[in-house]
């Protein structure tokens, strides 16, 4: 009996073992996963920002590693995050529709395709000194705007003055880059900027510094586009795409997140980025909380009608030397239901 026992004992220690090495070898299961990671490099469009924030909770929270993917995130180079997806130097960057535009057509074109709407709506607009009469775009008559002379910059702008019945043609345009919007403001530099409302805008708020502003979405819903937008190189989804998904389904996650916890979310891009100041990055949080997902249930989903119509507009403005085809240069496919 006891001979039975234990012949029945090694047989069941044997069975073990063999079911041990048939996967891949006990206790060293995480260094095999950790060993096989697909390493994946994305492109920001700038230095981190709450733009961003999504894509450094799904590092700190360990989805990307769920994904059995590790990330490398890397500053732009000067022409963008375009052509470095492109070349296959990243897999990931991020864009923005209107940027992306030119990139889209000739023989020149580049092998790119937004995968992901990192923010549902156009947050940018006009801000100006509060109580100037700049509250709306027929006021910029008469006061000066810091431009960078962007053709698509320039026709938007003057679409919406014009509309509102303004004379565009008595805007005032100083060719001017501006980095610190508080101090162009406040030294009266220039009397309007065209600004993201979630970073600058907000700033002003903190400042203290009273403002005027409307958003070009709500001036003319064609300029409703998306801004910013996640990208990616069109080999790698074609010739990896469940790894392409699994870095969506963890980026879902991330940005899902910042939603629900919006001050954790914050201290994780601060302690990801120290030079960033934590009040700034907390309110600046707490606005896009709002924006990342706004009223749709699918998080990034790009609309084909709001993506066609902004880039009809260009076609119909002569700003494109070709026009861009419907559903070009975007893709719902990749992203988890």
């Amino acid at each position: 009996m006891l001979k039975n026992r234990r012949i029945k004992a090694l047989m069941l220690v044997f069975v073990m073992m063999i079911n041990c090495l048939a996967f891949t070898g006990c206790g060293s299961k995480d260094k095999t996963v950790a060993d096989e990671s697909r390493k994946v490099t994305l492109v920001l469009d700038w230095t981190p920002n709450t733009n961003h924030t999504g894509i450094y909770v799904a590092m700190e929270k360990g989805y990307f590693t769920e994904e059995g993917i590790s990330v490398e995130v890397v500053q732009p180079p000067e022409g963008g995050a375009e052509v470095l997806v492109a070349s296959g130097k990243a897999e990931f960057g991020v864009s923005f529709q209107d940027t992306m535009a030119p990139a889209l057509i000739g023989e020149d074109a580049l092998d790119i395709t937004a995968v992901a709407a990192l923010i549902q709506h156009n947050t940018s607009g006009i801000i100006s000194r509060a109580g100037e009469g700049m509250d709306r775009p027929s006021g910029m008559a008469g006061h000066s705007y810091s431009t960078w002379n962007g053709s698509v910059e320039i026709a938007m702008l003057e679409n919406v003055v014009t509309a509102d019945g303004g004379d565009f043609s008595q805007v005032e345009l100083i060719p001017s880059t501006v980095t610190d919007e508080v101090s162009a403001l406040s030294t009266k530099s220039t009397d309007s900027i065209w600004i993201f409302y979630g970073w600058a805008g907000v700033k002003m708020e903190l400042e203290g510094i009273k403002t005027d502003y409307f958003a070009f979405k709500d001036i003319n819903p064609v300029f409703d586009y998306y801004s910013p937008v996640l990208i990616a190189n069109n080999d790698f989804l074609a010739d990896e795409e469940e790894y392409a998904k699994g870095f969506l389904r963890a980026l879902k996650k991330g940005y899902e997140y910042a939603i629900e916890n919006p001050e954790e979310a914050a201290q994780i891009l601060c302690d990801n980025a120290s030079e960033l100041d934590y009040e700034l990055v907390l309110a600046s949080q707490k606005y896009l909380a709002n924006e990342y997902k706004a009223e749709v249930s699918r998080w990034g989903y790009i609309d084909p009608v709001r993506w066609n119509g902004f880039y009809n507009w260009l076609s119909d403005e002569n700003l494109l030397e070709e026009d861009i085809p419907d559903n070009t240069g975007f893709s719902n496919d990749y992203l988890p239901e």
